[in-house]
């Protein structure tokens, strides 16, 4: 769990830093953005010395990872918690200080708590409307609960809000990766469980029913109860909802993920609305979306 939380946590930092850096764009900054892609590619090069791979490292798997972490990788983890902290108050100063992009940001694309409720706002857009809310904290799965960190969130609810909630939240995974690194467990790496870690390949030889039991679990993968579940976690641009149902068979009868950027996109026309055509460039950017993630 702790291994989950700590790769979890830097891909919310690489995330934000892409959101940071292309929002000072569209509001006029150029240079910052160049600056954020080379921290962004120094951490995933740690994610691609621990993963095998940069943005999509298919690492984690249903009761721990792939594999225990590489030697060295604690240095690593180190050199991140010594150069991430004072670039982001570099820049702070580039883009938060800076005031024309607070002209052109605060007090832009407002909402409230109450509208982010109608339109099924999620994640750092809510939390900037004033209301604490990270699942993270108020539900902790994944071993969060473990964790000491704070929950950013504004009250103003506008653009310049949406981001300075981001910014704050990078923080905040630096905090959580350091008591990764300072108190990373002993122990397996996967649960030793029939349902998600199939016999090691060397018992297989030992006696039959381990054979068996390995290309069953290899070829067919392994039988789930007939139930339900629904769960949903704190992602970078939101919640992601995760609603599964089985019917007793190797694959899921239902499976329907439910992603933010979509709800958060149908809100523009209401939150735009009484704007300069200028002001609608920086709430499309404040809204942090992926297209990929609304035409589904």
């Amino acid at each position: 769990k702790v291994i989950r939380v700590m790769l979890a946590e830097m891909f919310r930092i690489c995330s934000h830093l892409l959101f940071y850096g292309t929002f000072a764009q569209d509001v006029g900054q150029l240079s910052p953005i160049f600056y954020m892609f080379v921290e962004r590619e120094r951490i995933f090069n740690i994610i691609e010395s621990i993963c095998g791979a940069r943005m999509h490292p298919g690492w984690f798997r249903i009761g721990g990872v792939a594999q225990d972490l590489p030697r060295g990788w604690e240095e690593r983890v180190r050199e991140l918690l010594d150069f991430m902290p004072k670039r982001l108050d570099d820049y702070d100063k580039m883009v938060m200080n800076n005031g024309i992009l607070k002209r052109r940001t605060q007090g832009v694309g407002v909402y409230d708590t109450e509208q982010a409720f109608d339109w099924a706002i999620t994640g750092p857009g809510l939390r900037a409307t004033g209301l604490e809310w990270d699942y993270r904290k108020q539900r902790p799965y994944s071993g969060y609960e473990n964790f000491d960190f704070d929950v950013p969130y504004a009250i103003n609810g506008d653009c310049y809000d949406r981001c300075a909630v981001r910014v704050e939240e990078m923080r905040q995974s630096l905090r959580i990766i350091k008591q990764c690194l300072d108190n990373m467990p002993e122990g397996h790496y996967k649960s030793d469980h029939p349902l998600t870690t199939p016999p090691r390949k060397e018992r297989t030889l030992q006696d039959i029913e381990t054979l068996i039991n390995h290309f069953l679990n290899v070829s067919w993968g392994p039988v789930i109860p007939p139930d339900e579940v629904s769960v949903a976690i704190e992602a970078t641009k939101g919640i992601n909802g995760y609603y599964l149902v089985s019917d007793g068979n190797t694959t899921s009868y239902r499976t329907r993920i439910r992603t933010p950027s979509f709800a958060h996109l149908q809100m523009i026309p209401e939150i735009s609305r009484g704007f300069m055509l200028p002001d609608l460039i920086a709430i499309i950017a404040s809204i942090d979306f992926v297209m990929a993630d609304v035409d589904r």
